[in-house]
């Protein structure tokens, strides 16, 4: 994978019953054992997590939306008085009403009857109000049972109308869940990914250069190499850093240094305007090495300078896509043409100054590793990257065991909904380097 400055998005791994997103500290941190990061999600799979969790999300939210017009729609048809559950309690609300009616005057018909009774004068007066009572309190029974009769019909049609109107909005509230519940998988899964992207420093990724002398005359063509080791505990791809210039210069200026880099096959030319990635390698295994080949020329005309060229080595794993090695910065002096350096020692590594440490934009995202707005000329090196064991590589005869065995996934990482995506920042100074 070919690291660029500005980050793609990572993934994760779904499975099919989702529910717990895995995170885990960054596999890089200086001193970190290998077992605590056994179990941690490559960097593909949380991407593939964030999009299937984004996907999740879109899918619960246009799941709800669809459930409110229906629930909406649901609501205002049982509101309706031609619907049937509707239409149902109206027709049992006035059955009841009119048994309440029913019930009322058969009350009054015996309260009448009774009235009656006490005001006979005569036996056979009394004996037929005596009847007339009987007959009106059998009718008033009879009204009693009708109405409760219809007081029940009324209720279980209004319990049926309203349990429409419950499962309907019952029905809603799943959806209204599982969206919410969509969403937090989705902010989860974001969260473990920008987490996963951010920059991390690995100060045993080393870019170191030999052969670099610390005096060159004008006019002389010098050849050295630069060195990148993995001296982490993880297999990476490496993209290798160089910036060679000479103090002073502008950028549009006609430079006194050409320096140019071989990936095996031929030549090519640095820009020299800023730091570039240069003859990257592929699956470089811990404490494997690789050798890129540099040839720097000086003009012939150029006068007495300062000149200083700048190493690193920035890479991806297969659980971090962004892993910085220190950069180193060596000073050296260009001499006028004829004149005698006298004994010349390599350049010394050292710090780079406050400025240098920095990183190119190549992907054109409008954000700079260090936060601020990058050049707009950033150049993108166009190179078939290397095998550490192929063309344009070498490896480090350590006697080291080979790279430790991946360190994988023992228990499934999953998500149930939602993703995103951010931009990693470089983190480190350059008063941290070693």
């Amino acid at each position: 994978m070919r690291l660029r400055r500005s980050l793609s998005v990572a993934a994760a791994v779904a499975v099919a019953t989702p529910v717990v997103l895995l995170t885990s500290a960054p596999a890089f941190a200086a001193g970190t054992p290998s077992a605590q990061t056994q179990h941690q999600p490559t960097y593909a799979e949380l991407e593939k997590a964030a999009a299937d969790a984004a996907k999740e999300y879109e899918d619960a939210l246009a799941a709800e939306k669809e459930g409110r017009k229906t629930v909406d729609a649901a609501m205002a048809a049982l509101d309706s008085d031609t619907h049937p559950l509707k239409a149902a309690t109206i027709t049992a609300a006035k059955a009841a009403k009119d048994a309440a009616d029913a019930e009322a005057a058969a009350e009054k018909a015996v309260t009448d009857a009774r009235a009656a009774v006490e005001a006979a004068g005569t036996d056979a007066e009394k004996a037929e109000a005596q009847l007339a009572l009987e007959a009106a309190e059998t009718d008033l029974a009879e009204a009693v049972g009708a109405r409760q009769d219809a007081d029940a019909a009324a209720e279980a049609a209004q319990t049926a109308l309203d349990d429409a109107r419950v499962a309907a909005v019952r029905a809603y509230g799943k959806l209204k869940t599982a969206l919410e519940k969509a969403l937090e998988a989705k902010e989860a899964a974001e969260e473990a990914l920008g987490t996963a992207k951010e920059c991390v420093r690995e100060d045993g990724l080393t870019a170191l250069a030999v052969g670099l002398p610390s005096k060159v005359v004008a006019g002389t063509t010098v050849d050295f190499t630069l060195r990148v080791t993995n001296g982490s505990e993880r297999t990476l791809d490496v993209d290798p850093l160089a910036f060679v210039h000479v103090k002073g210069e502008g950028s549009g200026a006609k430079g006194a240094l050409k320096v140019k880099w071989s990936d095996g096959s031929g030549w090519k030319t640095l820009g020299g305007n800023r730091p570039e990635h240069i003859a990257p390698v592929d699956t470089m295994k811990p404490g494997e090495h690789s050798d890129v080949k540099l040839r720097m020329k000086v003009a012939a005309g150029a006068g007495a300078a300062d000149a200083f060229a700048l190493f690193a080595a920035d890479a991806s794993s297969a659980y971090k896509p962004c892993v910085l090695g220190p950069m180193k910065r060596y000073d050296f002096e260009l001499l006028p043409a004829d004149s005698d350096p006298g004994p010349v020692d390599e350049a010394d590594p050292g710090k780079p100054g406050k400025d240098d440490d920095k990183r190119p934009d190549t992907a054109g995202t409008g954000t700079s590793p260090q936060g601020g707005t990058p050049q707009q000329t950033t150049q993108t090196v166009d190179t078939v990257r290397t095998s550490a064991t192929g063309t344009g590589g070498t490896l480090a005869q350590t006697g080291t065991s080979p790279a430790l065995a991946p360190l994988g996934i023992a228990s499934a990482v999953a998500v149930a909904l939602g993703a995103g995506t951010v931009v990693a920042a470089r983190r480190r100074r350059a008063a941290d380097n070693a």
